[in-house]
Parts: C-alpha cells; sequence; structure tokens
C-alpha cells in the first residue's frame, strides 16, 4: 500500500513596487560607472570643477544604462534610460537651489552673533565688527510693512476673485484683464506710482507708502490664485445651497470659501512671498532707518534695503552683514510657507 504525504506550498507573495537588493547594487554599480566615464569625458573635453564633471556625468548615465540592460530587450532598456534621464533632470534641476541655500549659509552664517536678531545698526556703523550691530530693525520693519500690505491685498483679492468666479458680473471680464495685467507690473514702476502720489503729497517717505507699494504687487498674485482655487468647488454644493434656500452671498461665504479655506491661505501666503523680498520699490516709498520702528508715518527699515545698502558700501564687514541679512530674510519665507502649511492642513481637517 502506497502514502501520500500531501504538503501545502504557500507561494511568497511578490513586491514588484519594492526595490530589491539586487536592484540597489545596480543603482550604485551605475553610479560609479557614470562617474569614471564621466572624469574621462571631464578630461578629454578640457571641462574643470565639478560642473564640468557633472556634465560628463549627465551624458554617461543613459549610455550606462542603456549598455547594461540592452541584453534584456528594447523595453526594459528603453525604460531604464528614460528613469536615468528624469533623475538626471531632477538632479539638475536641484543643484541650482541647494547651491543658493548653502552659499547663503556659508557667508550668511559669519554674521550671526547672540544679540544679530535683537540689536539694530542705531550706534554701528556696517564697517564696525560683525559682533556688533544687529538685524532687529529691518525684520521689524518688514514685518509692518508686509502685515499692512496683507490686510489690505488679502481681502481685496479674495474679493476680487469672488466676484470673477462666483457673482459673474458685469465687469468681472474687466477685473479679471485688469488683474492680470497688475501681475506685469514691474516693481520700480509700483513704486514710481506710489512715490509721485503718496511720498510726493506727504513730504516724506514713510511705512504707509511702502505698503501701499506692496499691495500693488500683492494684490493681482493673490486675486489670481484664489480665482483658480475656487474654480474648483463642485457645482454641486452650490446647487445644494441653492435648493436650501440659502442666497448667493450665504451660499459663497458659508459654502464655497470654507470648502477653499485652505487654498485661500496658500494664496495669501503666495502673495506674500512675493512681496517680502523686493527691494526697488521700498527705496522709493520706505526708504531706509538704522533704529527700530513700528511707526506707518515715518521712514522704516527693511530686509531688502537692508541686503542692498550693506552691500552697495564695499566693506567687507558690510558685505557679510549683506549675506547675513540675506540668510534671515530666506528664514523669514521658509517660516510663512511652514505656517501656511501648517494652516492649510487644519483647515482641511475641518
Amino acid at each position: 500500500m502506497t502514502t501520500f504525504q500531501h504538503t501545502d506550498v504557500v507561494p511568497q507573495p511578490r513586491r514588484p513596487w519594492d526595490h530589491s537588493r539586487s536592484t540597489a547594487v545596480r543603482a550604485l554599480l551605475l553610479l560609479a560607472l557614470s562617474g569614471v566615464f564621466g572624469s574621462i569625458v571631464n578630461n578629454l573635453t578640457g571641462l574643470s570643477g565639478f560642473l564640468g564633471w557633472y556634465v560628463g556625468l549627465a551624458f554617461a548615465v543613459p549610455v550606462i544604462a542603456f549598455i547594461g540592460t540592452v541584453r534584456h530587450g528594447w523595453n526594459i532598456a528603453s525604460d531604464r534610460i528614460a528613469t536615468s534621464l528624469i533623475s538626471m533632470a531632477f538632479v539638475t534641476v536641484a543643484i541650482p537651489w541647494v547651491s543658493i541655500f548653502v552659499e547663503v549659509f556659508n557667508k550668511g552664517s559669519k554674521a550671526f552673533h547672540a544679540k544679530y536678531l535683537t540689536d539694530d545698526m542705531k550706534i554701528t556703523p556696517s564697517s564696525d565688527l560683525l559682533q556688533y550691530g544687529g538685524v532687529a530693525h529691518a525684520i521689524i520693519g518688514t514685518l509692518v510693512m508686509v502685515l499692512v500690505a496683507s490686510v489690505i491685498a488679502v481681502p481685496l483679492g479674495i474679493l476680487a476673485a469672488v466676484y470673477i468666479v462666483e457673482v459673474k458680473g458685469r465687469f468681472a471680464t474687466m477685473v479679471r484683464f485688469l488683474t492680470q495685467a497688475m501681475s506685469g507690473v514691474p516693481s520700480i514702476v509700483a513704486g514710481l506710482f506710489v512715490y509721485s502720489t503718496v511720498v510726493i503729497l506727504t513730504g516724506s517717505f514713510s511705512a504707509t507708502a511702502g505698503a501701499l507699494a506692496l499691495v500693488i504687487l500683492m494684490l493681482p498674485t493673490v486675486a489670481r490664485t484664489s480665482e483658480e482655487v475656487l474654480k474648483i468647488v463642485p457645482e454641486d454644493l452650490r446647487s445644494a445651497s441653492y435648493a436650501l434656500g440659502a442666497s448667493q452671498a450665504r451660499t459663497t461665504f458659508r459654502v464655497v470659501i470654507p470648502t477653499v479655506a485652505s487654498g485661500l491661505v496658500t494664496a495669501a501666503v503666495l502673495g506674500i512671498a512675493r512681496v517680502v523680498g523686493e527691494t526697488a520699490p521700498l527705496i522709493l516709498t520706505a526708504s531706509y532707518f538704522v533704529a527700530k520702528s513700528t511707526s506707518l508715518t515715518d521712514p522704516i527699515a527693511s530686509l531688502p534695503i537692508y541686503i542692498f545698502s550693506n552691500l552697495g558700501l564695499g566693506d567687507a564687514n558690510a558685505t557679510t552683514r549683506a549675506w547675513g541679512g540675506s540668510l534671515v530674510l530666506l528664514g523669514v519665507v521658509f517660516i510663512l510657507f511652514l505656517i501656511a502649511r501648517i494652516a492649510s492642513t487644519r483647515l482641511r481637517r475641518k
């Protein structure tokens, strides 16, 4: 009598989306061979430095990828070539951005000391030692003007978008045309306009004049971004609100705007980021002041003018202070985007 012993064979689950160890080894080998080939191209063509080596590497990666996979067929080879080209394109785009941050950090960090963010330049010339003076007056001035500009531009921009998308009034086309035209206005022109209408009439530079110049530049960005955000609201939401007897105004402010609140916050932050680094309009409107000030009727400092004025002196310490101001300005922009991201996430959860 023959006895058969039954055993169940459970197949191991396959996960083609996971990168195996062999795939990682092949990627490292590809990068190593491409680096060697890039060095050879660098020497043969006369290119020098990191950028010269990277140009050779960029040409070598798809070639090595094709040679390594040609035996697997054209489909796999073309896939590897496309992957390598996309990867190199991403790295190529990322290198300038990373180099900017690294350069600003390396040179700007030399200006930092214990009281750099809390002191001003009231009693310290820009050519003085770096352990004296600070950038607090420029930070305060920037925040004051951006805050005033935001209080004016953000509501106006959102209301303009509501008029274009929701109301669709008689002048909707004209309002859209004006916002698009304003987005192309050079910043120096906005500064000249405010200078001729506000500074000359009042007889002095002021934070209010600087904020009004920023409003002109900030308004079209907020309006156009808010318009695109409002367009993504489904018509079913509006129809359901109207079916319940709500008016157009109630539907807009109780249904539509809360639905895209996170997008409107993003629009506001994009508008702020658009103007926080502007220099030309502030030269003609807010001028510069070396001490801390929150007055809206007097000249006031700002980070862009702090950078510009120190860079124009030509002194080594002043140039280092300009790099320090650039690092602070990047930090302010980063904090603004971080706040916008947190606010958008919380509003989206609600």
